[in-house]
């Protein structure tokens, strides 16, 4: 962060670190039909840039930080799928996720899966 952050941005990080430890927890557990991960608190829109250096900074799956960020937005009144994808061959294969909307990078991926917003 170039700019010290301000408390909503400090919430933010801290909810950001919890969803991610729970995001990964379920996946492990129950795999994608459990995963749900909690409403952020109320805070300024603003506050998405916590959420970003935490994804950033700390280890996640690109599903892990899907998830989170479905929450952030859907909390926001931006409700978004999760799309899983697929690219490759046999051989180097490879999968990804993202929200709806995001570009998946520079792989040309296939959708497999759809997860609804929630």
């Amino acid at each position: 962060m170039k700019r010290p952050p301000d408390l909503p941005t400090v919430r933010a990080m801290c909810w950001a670190v919890v969803a991610v430890i729970r995001a990964r927890r379920e996946l492990r557990r129950q795999g994608l039909e459990a995963v749900a991960v909690a409403s952020p608190p109320a805070l300024p829109p603003h506050a998405v840039r916590g959420v970003g250096f935490v994804l950033r900074a700390r280890p996640s799956t690109c599903l892990e930080r899907a998830l989170v960020l479905q929450a952030w937005h859907a909390a926001h009144g931006s409700p978004r799928a999760i799309v899983i994808g697929v690219a490759g061959s046999s051989r180097a294969f490879r999968a990804h996720a993202w929200l709806e909307g995001e570009l998946p990078g520079t792989a040309d991926y296939e959708e497999l899966v759809r997860l609804p917003p929630r």
